[in-house]
């Protein structure tokens, strides 16, 4: 059996057997929680009263070894500055944070409870933008040599609308495709990659969480990139009262290159585009199509390339 159909196919037995050899004691009881991208799971132990771990299962063939433990590095460099992050456990038996079984890779990290915030008040903002500012001064401090920097890989955007043409409505085709490449040209004018640092890139309101402080979870997308791809995912819906409030909390701790706030829109439009090239090339998935019933119909496509016009007509 393939990687992918293990992972297509992930059965209790196999979480069960991984956590073992893993050096844990599951006692059988365990959920599956939200993921499209991997397989994550919560297991009970044995031993401690509601001792608990979560086990995620990473896809196969999209991040290398040396990925994944960039990933993991920077987590451990995070909670060693006492930044609020989690951060992978050491596994009992292989002594590093990685492990493999049936061509996955899989990590173990504790079960931190805390809630996503559904409104934020004034000290909070500025509480997320302190946070945020400490990740990027650990970011800055070098470069990562393996996970990918945005805009070029794993995927160029050029990649992504040429996969596309095989997805999007024939009668939408040509206005998708003139959209897409003014926002990618001008992404490409106003984007400088040596000025791009570590960060947690993907970072909306889903993957911060409160429990007495504010932190973040999900590095799987941490990349190299720019500040304001950290910014604008949290600015989404925000009144420019509150936007400042956040940058005012990050200058506390950073400098923040407001330079980069014009190039937002353009972010935003870049993840429109990588977003649906994304279901696209997880269509094998059997999961895919029923979490996205939509993504084959003329309306799905019809607001995608609304979106990417009004981004790129609001700049003309």
């Amino acid at each position: 059996m393939s990687a992918n159909s293990s992972f297509f196919r992930l059965d209790p037995e196999v979480v069960l057997q991984a956590t073992e050899d893993a050096g844990y004691r599951p006692t059988g009881e365990f959920s599956q929680l939200n993921s499209y991208e991997n397989r994550v799971f919560d297991l009970r132990l044995e031993g401690e009263l509601n001792s608990r771990v979560i086990a995620k299962f990473y896809r196969p063939g999209r991040w290398s070894k040396d990925c994944i433990l960039e990933e993991h590095q920077f987590l451990l460099d995070l909670e060693a500055e006492g930044i609020p992050a989690v951060a992978p456990l050491v596994q009992k038996r292989s002594g590093g944070t990685l492990s493999e079984t049936q061509g996955m890779w899989v990590a173990f990290f504790p079960k931190i409870l805390g809630r996503m915030p559904e409104e934020f008040f004034n000290d909070d903002l500025k509480q997320v933008g302190r946070m945020l500012a400490r990740i990027h001064n650990l970011g800055a401090r070098r470069p990562f040599q393996h996970r990918p920097l945005l805009g070029e890989t794993p995927w160029t955007p050029w990649e992504s609308l040429d996969l596309l043409s095989n997805w999007v409505a024939p009668e939408l085709w040509s206005r998708y495709e003139a959209a897409a490449i003014e926002l990618i040209e001008t992404l490409d004018q106003i984007l400088d990659p040596t000025k791009f640092i570590r960060i947690h890139g993907d970072c909306h309101r889903g993957n911060l969480l409160f429990n007495e402080k504010f932190f973040f979870v999900d590095f799987d997308d941490c990349l190299m990139g720019p500040e304001a791809q950290d910014i604008w995912m949290l600015f989404q819906d925000s009144t420019s009262e509150e936007q400042e409030l956040l940058l005012s909390g990050y200058e506390e701790l950073r400098e923040f290159p407001r330079d980069q706030l014009k190039a937002i829109p353009w972010l935003r439009g870049l993840r429109i585009l990588s977003y649906s090239a994304w279901i696209a090339r997880r269509w094998e998935d059997p999961s895919f199509p029923k979490l996205f019933p939509d993504f084959q119909s003329f309306n799905f496509w019809a607001e995608e390339t609304e979106s990417l016009e009004k981004i790129v007509w609001a700049a003309t």
